[in-house]
């Protein structure tokens, strides 16, 4: 079994829940701006807004990698926003995951709050692209590793 923590400490393990993604093929730039969007959400919100963004109703805010993205017009003091599908899909099962979890503890997920959020790079892969006349390029695809804590704020 491989050995990883979570990039948070200081986890009260009755009052709070995790759960992670590990090595899902995402874009970790846009599962990093997907989760800086939802953290701070309450539980049913956050669920509410990434199936938003699923159906391209709602753009999440690009803050960091904005160079060439487009603007948005519901968007609110940011101008760059995108629809990122594939991420917000892998980013809605973590946080069902650890909805289920919060209700095997016991947790009213009523009062549930997204506390951290986080995704970052994983390993890379190598893969290849088919070229002419039999030949073949070879390209990296970046994992990513998707965190997600829950608690009550106070």
């Amino acid at each position: 079994m491989p050995k990883w923590g979570y990039s948070i400490t200081n986890i009260d393990p009755y009052t709070m829940v995790k759960a992670s993604g590990r090595e899902v093929s995402v874009s970790h730039k846009a599962a990093r701006e997907v989760c800086k969007t939802i953290k701070g959400m309450k539980l049913e919100m956050a669920k509410e807004f990434l199936q938003q963004v699923i159906l391209k109703r709602r753009s999440v805010p690009f803050r960091r990698h904005k160079k060439k993205v487009g603007h948005r017009r519901d968007l609110q003091g940011f101008y760059a926003g995108r629809y990122p599908v594939k991420a917000a899909r892998e980013i809605l099962k973590v946080l069902e995951n650890a909805e289920s979890n919060a209700e095997y503890m016991g947790l009213d997920t009523e009062s549930l709050y997204v506390i951290h959020a986080s995704a970052y790079p994983g390993v890379k892969r190598r893969k290849f692209i088919p070229r002419a006349f039999g030949r073949s390029s070879p390209y990296f695809d970046t994992l990513c590793h998707i965190e997600l804590v829950l608690g009550q704020k106070g």
